[in-house]
């Protein structure tokens, strides 16, 4: 009888288990018919070859964890910077107003940048007029429609682009502060920790310091 929790367990063959199975056939080797010489240095190498992987393997494990080390440093450097993202949603101070980027995939008559208030109310549309292909800047100056200066607070960006008289969605990228650094478990990478927006990962920064 084999008990199932054992039979299901698996481990690993390392140099040492591999040694003493050769040291074990070596000594209940039948004295009349010996280990072939040939077959017993194959099986050397064998050994040698699982001594290398396993140092291989240390060696690739110490280098990962270097990297990980270096790129949460560098990536420590931006706590406190602005950082661009593909996003329609930043926290913006009004006093100073936000430079945002808009990507136009194909000649456009006519650009809008929409934008809402935290409650989902249209305070000002940003007409940008004919575009080319691209990547654009636009700027909000903080005020609405009248020219009054909004409360500084979250606002979300709709940008819309005309194309052969239809109206279709565009991509926009908005700037957010880097508040902390976070090293994501089990290998999932670095985030930020960006103000107002929550976590997003290191790969989705465009632009650094704008």
């Amino acid at each position: 009888y084999q008990n199932p929790v054992n039979r299901d367990q698996k481990k690993e063959l390392g140099k040492n288990e591999f040694l003493e199975l050769l040291v074990a056939q070596l000594n209940n080797q039948n004295p009349l018919e010996p280990q072939d010489n040939g077959e017993f240095i194959s099986q050397l190498a064998q050994f040698s070859s699982l001594e290398g992987i396993e140092k291989l393997n240390d060696s690739m494990g110490n280098i990962i964890n270097s990297v990980h080390s270096s790129q949460a440093l560098q990536a420590a450097t931006l706590v406190g910077k602005n950082v661009t993202i593909p996003t329609d949603t930043a926290v913006v101070d009004t006093t100073v107003g936000l430079d945002g980027h808009v990507l136009v995939p194909q000649s456009s008559s006519n650009v809008l940048i929409n934008v809402y208030d935290a409650g989902g109310s249209l305070v000002h549309t940003i007409n940008l007029g004919a575009m080319e292909t691209g990547n654009h800047t636009f700027n909000w100056d903080g005020t609405n429609s009248n020219g009054d200066l909004m409360p500084s607070g979250k606002y979300r960006f709709e940008a819309e682009g005309s194309f052969d008289g239809k109206s279709e969605s565009l991509y926009t990228m908005l700037p957010a502060q880097v508040e902390s650094v976070t090293m994501s478990p089990k290998g999932g990478g670095i985030l930020l920790n960006l103000a107002g927006l929550g976590a997003v990962p290191l790969s989705e920064i465009q632009i650094i310091g704008q």
